[in-house]
């Protein structure tokens, strides 16, 4: 049988000897075996144009890639929400139907047949009339049945194989759907975990912030009082202290709604956010992965299952096709039946005596017959039906091309930027930490009375807008790990690559 896409043999090639009918037949079987839909065109890069890792990860890291950040908070969150989740709940009923439904649509392929029987039972007399000894009036009456009747479809093309094949890519491909949504929830928990911590760090800067301002103003007053600086001096500080705690209380109602959020998606929603603190620290992202673009054919959820939908629509076009051909049905069945009725017994004694009695029968049987269904004035709407199969394999093939095109541009952007917010760390590091410094020399400065507030301030300013570009860069850095990951095709189970079957 031609594989998929393969071109038919040029007319040059055919034989020159005119085919019998049984050969004409038989070729005509093998056209309609020929799904005749194009192969994907999947052409990736060698490597991707992005800066090479340093850190190779294995099929099994890249299945839990969250363990690579040492968090053992992240890692029971992680177990949680695989175990307890709505949405691993349900993409585990999900999975069951799947399963339901392909078996389902297998076992209709096979031989089908009912087990039929019924019973009857009446009592008759008759009115008016006067009993005969020749001619009987009344009685009982009944009849039993069993019946079991088979019906075979001779599966001489191949139709009946490719529709269980079709059906098993159906179920694969709602297999990696599963999987996809597993992958999502993994990494949505490491991205609402990492925001959270994000958020608990720039609290804890506001509230010290807050504790600051509230220590200048102080400081102020006192030189306000006894005339050693201006009031003005105060009014500022006390403006920045407002705009502190109101920065604060803002923070705190971020941090309330990350946690409750972070709750939800492991399946502990109605606990109070307590239940989950957050420490107000992040730390350094891991390396850059070492990945090549080969790996997403086998990696990525989301190509497995659009390879999936691909193959099952190749598979029902060539069933399309064959729908023009013949269907032979074998129908065996066996049966028995029993019935009873009033009749007429003879005497053996002379003169010959006739006298009411019950006749019962006993029978069985069992029979063969083949069914032949050949289309006629149905071939032109098969023919178009087809054609409409065959434009939606198509569909399924540029939807494998764009999910494969998709994934790669993922992938390399995930990579790029990450390398990006790893060098953009170093650099706001060595930013914040000069900042401090200078912003610590002028706090000193100010209270020994050689500068005024609005240099303090200034250097205030500078180390707070610097310490903040650090936080929310290590935070974007860590959460654009986790889009790394789940780009390259991580969070799911490695031993599905193994048992997902291939169609030849």
């Amino acid at each position: 049988m031609p594989s998929l896409g393969e071109p038919p043999l040029p007319r040059r090639f055919w034989p020159r000897r005119r085919l019998s009918p049984l050969l004409f037949g038989v070729a005509l079987a093998l056209a309609a075996c020929a799904s005749g839909v194009r192969k994907p065109v999947v052409d990736l890069p060698a490597a991707y144009e992005a800066p090479a890792g340093g850190q190779a990860l294995s099929e099994q890291q890249l299945d839990r890639w969250w363990l690579i950040f040492g968090d053992d908070q992240l890692n029971k969150l992680e177990d949680q929400a695989l175990a307890n989740s709505p949405t691993a709940k349900t993409q585990a009923a999900r999975l069951k139907e799947a399963i339901a439904t392909r078996d389902s649509a297998i076992l209709q392929t096979f031989p089908t047949g009912d087990l039929t029987g019924g019973a009857s039972h009446t009592n008759t007399s008759g009115i008016g009339a006067e009993p005969s000894s020749l001619i009987p009036i009344g009685g009982p009456s009944g009849s039993d049945r069993l019946d079991f009747k088979v019906s075979w479809e001779f599966d001489f093309l191949g139709a009946l194989e490719d529709a269980r094949k079709a059906a098993k890519h159906d179920f694969w491909a709602s297999k990696f759907a599963t999987e996809g949504a597993r992958a999502s929830l993994v990494a949505n928990v490491a991205d609402s975990y990492f925001q959270a911590r994000g958020l608990a760090i720039q609290l804890a800067d506001a509230d010290e912030q807050v504790r600051i301002e509230t220590a200048l103003l102080k400081t102020a007053q006192i030189k306000a009082d006894h005339g050693l600086g201006p009031r003005s001096d105060a009014d500022r500080i006390a403006g920045d202290l407002a705009v502190a705690r109101s920065n604060s209380d803002s923070l705190a109602a971020q941090q309330h709604a990350a946690q409750r959020l972070l709750l939800i998606l492991v399946g502990r929603g109605a606990e109070p956010v307590a239940n989950l603190p957050v420490a107000a620290d992040v730390p350094d992202p891991p390396p850059l992965p070492d990945a090549v673009p080969a790996q997403l054919l086998k990696r990525r959820p989301d190509i497995r299952q659009a390879e999936e939908q691909m193959r099952a629509a190749t598979l029902r076009t060539k069933l399309a096709r064959e729908e023009l051909f013949p269907n032979i049905t074998i129908q065996p069945a066996i049966g028995i039946a029993r019935s009873v009725a009033p009749g007429i017994g003879l005497a053996s004694l002379v003169p010959l005596i006739l006298f009411p009695q019950e006749q019962s029968q006993h029978t069985d049987y069992w029979s063969y017959g083949a069914n032949i269904d050949q289309p006629v004035l149905d071939i032109p709407r098969l023919l178009e039906d087809a054609k409409a199969q065959s434009a939606r394999a198509e569909q399924a093939v540029v939807a494998y091309e764009q999910s494969v095109q998709t994934a790669l541009g993922d992938a390399e952007n995930a990579l790029v930027e990450l390398a990006s917010d790893e060098r953009r760390i170093k650099i706001l590091e060595d930013g914040e930490a000069r900042a401090r410094r200078a912003y610590d020399d002028e706090q000193v400065r100010y209270r020994a009375g050689l500068d005024d507030v609005t240099t303090l301030l200034s250097a205030e300013g500078t180390w707070r807008t610097d310490r903040a570009d650090l936080t929310g860069e290590r935070v974007q850095a860590l959460r654009r790990a986790v889009q790394t990951y789940k780009a390259l095709g991580g969070g799911w189970d490695a031993d599905t690559l193994k048992t997902a079957a291939r169609a030849p």
